[in-house]
């Protein structure tokens, strides 16, 4: 039975409700006789992600015929010791091993660049976040013959499509009082509810199965 690990950040994690990342989702869309083991966790770097030796369990089961897709950048760029990377360097550095690791073990990989956050600006248009990380990945799937979902170009389209209203219904957005975690209410412009979970994950299983090397994964 073939197997997509998923690693990294929380706009992957499974999380609980009303947080939930597209790795929660990502089920819904491959094929039968696919699981799925989700692996990404908040608050992760490329970084902080090996560090903390949370790949291991991957590495050690992963096998010929799986593929692991892999998303960070969020954290990449906090400026935190434990996490941070440069995008051209460490972080292109870490990814690569990810990738090089399931390779050896005859698995198949895939980057996705960091999902758009969603901050519009009084015009309409939307704030460019993340910095050179997107720019860092896509330059290494290049490189590497690595399939890519450009899921940051991909969300901020959509974003810019639905516009304000209609986007903010993709993430979790409490009124007060209406958790008890968050008693002055919250409106969060990064973090999916289980509607923008599913979206997300949609685009993700799309574009990746444009490449032969996914394809089998996919619906």
């Amino acid at each position: 039975m073939a197997t997509i690990y998923i690693i990294g950040d929380s706009t992957v994690d499974t999380n609980t409700p009303p947080f939930r990342g597209w790795g929660w989702a990502i089920g819904e869309f491959v094929r039968p006789g696919v699981t799925v083991s989700n692996h990404a966790l908040s608050g992760t770097s490329t970084k902080s992600f090996w560090d903390q030796g949370l790949f291991k369990p991957i590495e050690e089961s992963i096998k010929d015929g799986d593929l692991l897709l892999i998303q960070f950048g969020h954290n990449d760029e906090k400026e935190d010791e434990a996490r941070h990377t440069d995008p051209f360097t460490t972080y292109t550095e870490n990814l690569r091993r990810y990738c090089c690791i399931a390779r050896s073990k005859g698995a198949e990989c895939a980057l996705i660049t960091s999902v758009s956050r969603r901050f519009f600006l009084p015009d309409g248009s939307m704030l460019y976040t993340h910095g050179e990380y997107p720019l860092a990945v896509r330059k290494l799937a290049a490189e590497d013959n690595v399939p890519l979902c450009d899921l940051k170009l991909l969300s901020r389209q959509l974003y810019i499509k639905l516009g304000p209203e209609l986007a903010e219904k993709l993430f979790v957005n409490l009124e007060p009082g209406e958790h008890p975690d968050f008693p002055d209410g919250h409106h969060d412009k990064t973090h999916f509810n289980a509607v923008g979970a599913a979206v997300m994950a949609k685009i993700v299983a799309d574009e990746l199965k444009k490449y032969d090397k996914c394809r089998g994964f996919f619906l």
